[in-house]
């Protein structure tokens, strides 16, 4: 999708994000009343779901963010009311907390898991919800296996559903809706969507 031209691209990844939130909507119905919301766009990338939220109040955040500059589909100034926040995961200590923090196909490419996740719980406002979406293995012994000899290099970290949920503890987290987007050989192309306590 790269190669299209960069009005045809942006009009692609505004309808997958437009078809993406159709996914939440049932679970945040907040996202879609009048209220202005505080969202945090954790690992952003270049065309994220900041894209189509211009009805509230938008941080974005991604360490790679300068080199996003230099592409031809990626420009901040078409995002006005976004405040783009060169960060990565490990770093985030947001001054405010948020109502909605979104992390998309993110956390599996961080250093630090733990941290990471720490900081995006940290940052949602009691009562406020993370959606998530991450690569879940299905077979356990190739998740063993992947884990030995690392040769997924773009996903450093290798778990399954279950691990995954286990970072939400129940006395903190309601896990709402979780559902499989996308089936690959080896992952789960999975959402999550979580409210905190």
């Amino acid at each position: 999708m790269h190669n299209k031209p960069k009005q045809q691209y942006l009009q692609w990844k505004q309808a997958y994000w437009q078809q993406f939130i159709q996914s939440v909507k049932k679970y945040v119905p907040e996202l879609f009343s009048a209220k202005k919301l505080q969202i945090l766009d954790a690992g952003c990338g270049p065309a994220g779901i900041f894209m189509i939220l211009e009805q509230h109040d938008v941080t974005a955040i991604d360490p790679l963010l300068f080199q996003y500059e230099s592409l031809p589909h990626f420009d901040k100034n078409n995002y006005a009311e976004v405040n783009f926040v060169p960060s990565a995961l490990e770093d985030v200590i947001a001054e405010k907390k948020f109502d909605l923090v979104f992390c998309l196909n993110a956390i599996n490419h961080v250093s630090n898991i733990e941290l990471s996740f720490n900081n995006l719980c940290n940052n949602v406002k009691p009562d406020g919800y993370l959606v998530l979406s991450v690569d879940a293995h299905r077979s356990n012994f190739l998740k063993k296996l992947f884990q030995l000899i690392p040769g997924d290099i773009l996903h450093p970290h290798q778990y399954s559903l279950n691990e995954y949920l286990q970072m939400l503890p129940a006395d903190k987290w309601t896990v709402l809706h979780t559902e499989t987007i996308k089936r690959e050989s080896i992952f789960d192309y999975v959402l999550i969507v979580a409210r905190k306590k």
